[in-house]
């Protein structure tokens, strides 16, 4: 479910700050700037050291790793580590904001949230016209990866909560929990919690060519066991140090924990900037057991497809059969050449300047109940296609406005059509298409939706050619 709260303002950042510092795996300094974006621009990133200076929206479509890291992609180029940053931008009710950086990856800093928490609340925000959109889930959603274990949950609530729970089976941490309550709470109980790692995977880590940019500032490195004076030579000659020690609590460092259960923390610090992704304000309350990149990403994505198919629902037209159509079927007999049993139009309801609505009823009696299927008649996805076609073809011939006998429309191109319900007898099928793009030299773009209730039953973009009837 989509709401928009009028009472709530989308807010950006009232000015310019940028700061300085080191990517994790990559080793390379890199200037940060946090820009004010206008309203509804959402999180977008720009690389300002290449030519064109290319822009990638941060949505989890455009996620291509999630390999100790968060990467995003667009084309060619690429930003590595986002999490951090999107989590402090989503956390401090920031709505809109230009992320610009003159490198690969975003820069570690202390390994928290908390010093991008100080860049925002050094310039403040600032409320603009537009109100902030939510989506609350009408059910749960959930995904589990079978490999690692890990299982996420998203169920309705009035507000955003989040938990996380972590269990490394290691004698150091134990088992984990994390909650965060509101959004109020991120800033001073969120933010500062560092990333962490353990010194098994530090090795293979700098073996890999991974975290250049670390050092024993940045993250908590966990010592699982005692370790004798060769292993810390190792760890210490590997991490450009001269001595490193085992301190206290398997820690192996001399920073102190900001929190006992600081690294389950951070795993939810990681989950909001991945959520984030999503792109949109959340109502509802995550639970997490074993949370990681991978699969928070996951859970976005399942999320993104509700809010889009919900999205979609918002845009879906109001069928009263008590008022009469703009045009019947006698009517759509005279504009196209479909008839019985290939004419899937029984009538045009709503015209637009962009778009068209028309309505097809589905019986009983149709030659395909017979045999798709023998006692489970639905109505085949070619034919819901073919009367979104049929319903965009009088969209095209009533946008020429021309006498309707001199032309035809001829489908060249369908993409990305998905299925998502079927459609059955004694259903009504509402077509809605609507232009992508003008018309140009008698090729026409359109997006289709056909709604059964409050469901899809299939959608698709459909490219055209009008073509003129021979004498």
């Amino acid at each position: 479910m989509i709401t928009t709260d009028k009472n709530t303002p989308q807010q950006t950042l009232a000015d310019v700050v940028r700061i300085q510092g080191t990517g994790l795996h990559s080793g390379k300094p890199v200037t940060l700037t946090l820009h004010p974006a206008p309203e509804n621009h959402g999180f977008k990133f720009q690389r300002v050291d290449l030519e064109d200076k290319p822009i990638i929206l941060a949505d989890v479509s455009k996620v291509v790793s999630t390999n100790r890291s968060t990467t995003l992609r667009q084309g060619d180029v690429q930003v590595m580590t986002v999490e951090h940053v999107l989590s402090a931008l989503y956390g401090m009710g920031v709505d809109n904001a230009l992320i610009t950086v003159d490198n690969v990856e975003i820069p570690i800093l202390d390994g928290s949230a908390a010093p991008y928490v100080q860049m925002i609340e050094e310039v403040g925000l600032r409320d603009q016209a537009a109100p902030r959109e939510y989506f609350q889930p009408e059910e749960p959603l959930s995904y589990k990866d079978e490999e690692s274990g890990s299982e996420m949950l998203f169920i309705p609530s009035d507000h955003f909560e989040a938990t996380t729970l972590i269990d490394f089976n290691s004698p150091v941490l134990g088992q984990q929990y994390a909650y965060l309550e509101n959004l109020d709470e991120y800033k001073y109980a969120i933010a500062p919690a560092r990333t962490f790692v353990f010194v098994h995977e530090l090795e293979a880590l700098i073996d890999q060519g991974l975290i250049k940019g670390g050092d024993l500032n940045n993250a908590i490195v966990i010592a699982n066991k005692q370790m004798d004076e060769d292993d810390l030579k190792r760890i210490s000659d590997k991490m450009g140090r001269e001595t490193v020690v085992v301190e206290k609590e398997g820690i192996l460092n001399t920073i102190d924990l900001q929190f006992k259960n600081e690294p389950a923390r951070h795993k939810l610090l990681d989950l909001i900037g991945d959520i984030s992704l999503v792109g949109v304000r959340l109502k509802g309350k995550i639970v997490a057991n074993k949370p990681g990149h991978k699969v928070n990403v996951e859970l976005a994505k399942r999320i993104k497809n509700k809010y889009v198919e919900s999205k979609k629902l918002k845009g879906k037209p109001n069928y009263d059969p008590n008022i009469p159509p703009i045009k019947d079927t006698e009517a759509i007999k005279a504009m196209i050449p479909h008839r019985y049993p290939f004419l899937l139009v029984d009538k045009i309801i709503e015209v637009g300047e962009n778009y068209i609505v028309g309505i097809k009823n589905i019986s009983h009696d149709q030659l395909y109940s017979q045999g798709h299927f023998p006692g489970n008649p639905i109505f085949p996805g070619v034919l819901q296609v073919e009367a979104l076609a049929q319903t965009g073809g009088i969209l095209a011939l009533t946008i020429i406005n021309e006498p309707d006998s001199k032309w035809n429309t001829y489908f060249v191109k369908i993409d990305n059509t998905r299925f998502k319900n079927m459609v059955k007898p004694g259903d009504t099928l509402i077509l809605k298409m609507e232009l992508m793009q003008p018309i140009r030299r008698g090729m026409v773009t359109m997006y289709g939706i056909a709604y059964v209730g409050n469901k899809i039953a299939c959608e698709g973009e459909f490219t055209a050619q009008i073509v003129k009837i021979k004498s």
